[in-house]
């Protein structure tokens, strides 16, 4: 038995409770008080004492929606994601390339041309003039889109007459193919590139958590499954990196639809797993990304009115995956970013409702209308946001949408007064995997591109937006009788910072330095 006392213990319970003192036997919560109530009634079963020394405890934070395999390539490849010009991510991309040997691919993460000064994306062209001897890809920033030079397009077997594939745009301009791929278009060239190994996923996965112990983070739900050769290997690889004993973290699988037979195949069925390895709900892509206008709108892009997004699925398909998850028993997770989008979920939603007492996802759900959102009360179902999308969408998005629209777009106050189940998430690589930049974001609404405060009435409480990432990301799972409060009962993860966040200016928070995360009362990362 052990007792963790000497700080500030943030129960999330109910907002202001706080303990003294916790004590946890086998990683389970047992009881909480006064130091001296504690010491009193287990002095003779305590074997070890955790004096946080002023810190301060809060439940562990869970990101609910992130890719911990990108994430942890993230940290291995050439990162994109924080250069302002395209001068300066293709500098970078020679320098690299001129260490890869000729016939190796160069992979780039993350370009944002929406942060660079003339705004334009990169043409094939460009790489063609960095490297004509490596196939190239570069991941734009929201991964629905990509830009490749003339050689991976070549082993792509991709040609001008090459059709679009449902869901996804293979773009052209007056001389040809320009190499921008979107949404399911991305898959040939993916599928040109050589096959990863048991040990590169190991070695990715690893950064991740491990980046995510420093983070705070004690679990991510995360989807993986269906990228990197195949189910049961990608599987494997997180069995090996969380064994439970020399890593723990709560790893929530969410199944690609393409890896749900897969999945039958072994044997293995939603919910499966162990403590910390988990099969989680169907995912469902039903559209694109706002950045590259493929995020399905009700009604046309305000700056290109000629273009509503892209439908990733027909009706009909909808339908099916929607009827298919039902069959096998498995909850849905759906990405859907546009109001168009986040109707045709509700739609199907609603005439093929989820098994008692499980919830489905609708992930992102950034713009919605006052329908959906009275719609979305009557449903089982948990809304994962990224907070972090405000700090990176503003301005830009405004020109996408147009204020009308906006009034509810990113509308986290409106939708957790009105009861809506929601957790937070990053969706890393995305975003930031850093919980309290998500925290920070919540509460101060604040855009780091003009440092500009947006749609200020739809602010979370420090309370509020905390419960995002500990009461929240357990409801997303069905695990709000075991995580995300500090609770008798309740599993012993806990992440400890260096100041308390309820004290704190908005703009402070992710100035917060994580001193410990504890999984099943043990301690994984220590600074």
């Amino acid at each position: 038995m052990e007792i963790w006392y000497g700080g500030k213990i943030y129960t999330m319970i109910q907002e202001g409770d706080w303990e003294e003192a916790i004590v946890v036997r086998k990683g389970k919560i047992i009881d909480s008080g006064t130091t001296e109530k504690l010491y009193h009634q287990y002095e003779k079963e305590i074997i070890q004492e955790h004096n946080l020394n002023g810190a301060v405890m809060y439940p562990g934070f869970t990101d609910s929606h992130l890719h911990m395999i990108m994430h942890g390539e993230r940290l291995l490849r050439l990162d994109l994601s924080f250069m302002k010009s395209k001068h300066e991510v293709l500098q970078a991309l020679k320098q690299h390339a001129g260490k890869t040997p000729a016939g190796e691919w160069v992979i780039g993460e993350g370009f944002n041309e929406n942060q660079w000064v003339e705004r334009e994306p990169i043409h094939k062209d460009e790489l063609d003039e960095v490297t004509s001897e490596h196939p190239v890809m570069l991941s734009r920033i929201c991964r629905h889109a990509l830009v490749a030079n003339s050689k991976a397009i070549e082993l792509a077997g991709v040609k001008e007459t090459t059709p679009d594939p449902q869901g996804g745009k293979i773009e052209k301009d007056d001389g040809g193919l320009n190499g921008l791929f979107h949404d399911e278009a991305q898959d040939y060239i993916k599928k040109a590139m050589p096959e990863v190994s048991p040990a590169y996923l190991e070695q990715a996965l690893t950064q991740a958590v491990e980046d995510m112990y420093a983070r705070g983070l004690v679990g991510g739900h995360t989807e993986d499954l269906y990228y990197y050769g195949g189910f049961r290997k990608t599987l494997d690889a997180f069995h090996k990196v969380i064994d439970g004993t020399e890593r723990k973290f709560r790893a929530n699988l969410l199944v690609h639809h393409k890896a749900v037979d897969e999945m039958e195949e072994e044997g293995l069925t939603f919910g499966d797993g162990t403590a910390f390895v988990e099969l989680g709900a169907m995912k469902v892509f039903s559209d694109g990304a706002l950045g590259g206008r493929t995020a399905w709108l009700t009604a046309p892009y305000q700056d290109d009115p000629s273009h509503s997004g892209v439908t990733i699925h027909s009706g009909e398909g909808l339908d099916s995956l929607f009827q298919r998850a039902r069959g096998k028993g498995m909850p849905v997770a759906v990405h859907a970013i546009g109001d168009g989008a986040v109707e045709a979920v509700v739609d199907r939603m609603e005439r093929f409702p989820v098994k008692e007492g499980l919830r489905d996802r609708i992930i992102h759900a950034q713009i919605l209308n006052d329908d959906l959102i009275e719609r979305l009360q009557s449903l089982s179902v948990v809304l994962d946001i990224q907070p972090s999308f405000v700090a990176s969408d503003f301005p830009w998005v405004i020109d996408r949408l147009g204020e009308e629209r906006l009034k509810k777009s990113y509308a986290w106050k409106t939708l957790y007064d009105k009861g809506i189940l929601i957790a937070g998430g990053s969706d890393a690589p995305i975003e930031e995997v850093n919980p309290l930049m998500g925290i920070r974001a919540a509460v101060d609404r604040r855009a780091t591109q003009d440092y500009e405060v947006y749609q200020e009435e739809e602010k979370l409480s420090m309370y509020e937006a905390i419960s995002l990432y500990t009461k929240g990301s357990a409801h997303a799972v069905g695990k709000e009788r075991e995580q995300g409060m500090i609770k008798e009962g309740y599993v012993a993860d806990f992440t400890i910072l260096d100041r308390d966040l309820f004290s704190l200016a908005p703009h402070e928070v992710a100035d917060a330095v994580v001193l410990m995360t504890i999984v099943d009362g043990d301690v994984m990362y220590e600074k």
